[in-house]
């Protein structure tokens, strides 16, 4: 694709002060700057003024920004590396927000040329006639911004140009440079243009990509024609494409001056950071469901089961915190003749990610037909350990003693909050359990049917309370008989 604009994008409208003339562009003191000197000066200025430099990039702070910094202060065009889902095109993409919020273009030219370093013959003879005459417009910075996906059938003339037939049959001849259909790169000129997935790209096609990384110019076919471009261009990468798909050439990834390693979240407070920033939650998603969602994608991530050169994408959490919000908003639609029933996520609820996710992992060769069972124990695993980091030391015998003389607790996925709650009574305990999960001191029916749910999980999994999945899909807590 092209710039990243949403579909049917108004491009923003120029203040009405801006100057209109190249006259009045030089009297009010502009001077030309390459894009990259436009990086280093708006990044030092946030700097500077401890303003944030990366909006929406978690986890990032104290180990990738620095080296992507250090990159855009030394001018360097740079290659991303890292699995999948670990925010390589949201980083890339936040680049344009470091440019200048508007730019003045020669009107019309494809290439963005500025009226003080026009490149292409045609505008270099217009500014030569016109002057200080010459009528300039001005381009928004979410304008400046190009991006290709690398794809097999990507040709040289998709990202640098080729001959334009149609400007052929109309009189023009073979060398008139004017014949050129520029690609997406020069069309990019005076921006950031970004590849993802740079070793899809053949190899013969990476080494049209020479040139402008080194050079910083074009060449067309056959034509003498020399056009110094102003980009900064970013690529990403997965370390594996080196020896599977395809790799990145040698001389290629010499010319890019950084090479800088992506990661997942570190440790899980970042983790979560993350999903409560990208999640579209259309139901309440207590903070202890999420967690334990945070947990497992951790242990999925790690499990010796699952494939690590593919990794185990940021958004496999996230889908999770919206499916676990689905079931909650489900639940609450079924129940709505029976009882109100306010859409709140309860940790059975995750039960479901297990098979509705198992698509997003890559799993190890042996482990063919047992997908959804090593999830569901990762699942377990994480259920447990939230329970633990969340409830350790609190005195939960009033659970316990629910069961303790042939007692039943059923909850599941249709089984309302009211229900639930009627089931348990009051229990000693109760207030410091919902205190410590977050749910405050008045919280909703569902909130603490939630709670409670997480109890009862949490003391089967730790071996103190019996279950049972009936053939309706609910659930039967009881005595370990």
């Amino acid at each position: 694709m092209g710039r990243v604009t949403a579909p049917n994008q108004v491009p923003p409208v120029p203040p009405a002060d801006l100057p209109g003339t190249l006259g009045e562009l030089r009297a009010s003191g502009h001077h030309y700057r390459t894009v990259k000197q436009e990086l280093r000066d708006n990044l030092l200025a946030r700097m500077r003024a401890g303003e944030e430099r990366f909006p929406g990039i978690v986890g990032y702070q104290d180990t990738v920004l620095p080296e992507v910094e250090r990159a855009l202060l030394a001018g360097h065009d740079m290659v991303l590396l890292g699995e999948r889902g670990q925010g390589k095109t949201r980083l890339i993409r936040s680049l344009g927000a470091l440019l200048d919020e508007w730019t003045p273009v020669i009107p019309g030219s494809v290439l963005n040329e500025h009226p003080m370093h026009p490149l292409t013959p045609a505008s270099r003879a217009l500014v030569a006639e016109r002057g200080d005459d010459l009528p300039i417009g001005w381009l928004h910075r979410s304008m400046r911004y190009g991006e290709k996906l690398a794809t097999p059938d990507t040709s040289v003339g998709d990202l640098i140009g080729d001959v334009d037939p149609v400007r052929l049959a109309q009189g023009r001849t073979l060398g008139d440079p004017e014949t050129i259909h520029f690609g997406l790169v020069p069309r990019t000129n005076r921006g950031v243009f970004a590849v993802n997935e740079l070793p899809d790209l053949a190899e013969r096609i990476q080494v049209a990509l020479l040139n402008v990384l080194e050079e910083r110019d074009i060449q067309v076919r056959g034509y003498q024609l020399r056009l110094p471009l102003d980009l900064l261009l970013v690529a990403s990468a997965n370390p594996e494409d080196y020896t599977n798909r395809g790799r990145i050439i040698t001389p290629l990834k010499d010319r890019f001056g950084a090479e800088i390693r992506t990661h997942y979240p570190l440790d899980l407070e970042l983790e979560l950071e993350l999903i409560r920033q990208e999640a579209d939650l259309v139901a309440t998603v207590p903070e202890h469901v999420l967690e334990v969602l945070a947990r497992f994608a951790r242990a999925v991530r790690e499990s010796p089961s699952v494939d690590p050169r593919s990794g185990v994408s940021a958004r496999f959490a996230i889908a999770a915190a919206e499916t676990v919000a689905a079931a909650a908003l489900r639940r609450a639609g079924l129940l709505a003749t029976a009882a109100h029933e306010a859409p709140v996520a309860r940790v059975g609820d995750a039960v479901s990610v297990t098979s509705t996710l198992r698509g997003k992992v890559e799993f190890e060769s042996g482990e063919e037909g047992r997908e959804i069972e090593v999830l569901a124990h990762l699942l377990r695993t994480a259920t447990a350990e939230t329970f633990r980091a969340r409830l350790a030391g609190l005195d939960l015998s009033g659970f316990t003693a629910l069961v303790a003389e042939g007692g039943e607790i059923e909850t599941g996925e249709l089984v309302a909050s009211a229900d639930l709650l009627r089931q348990v009574g009051t229990v000693p305990g109760l207030a410091k359990v919902l205190d410590r999960l977050g749910l405050g001191d008045a919280p909703t029916p569902e909130e603490a049917a939630a709670g409670i749910e997480f109890v009862l999980e949490g003391l089967h999994l730790t071996r103190r309370l019996g279950k049972d999945v009936t053939e309706s899909g609910r659930t039967v807590y009881g005595g370990r008989g």
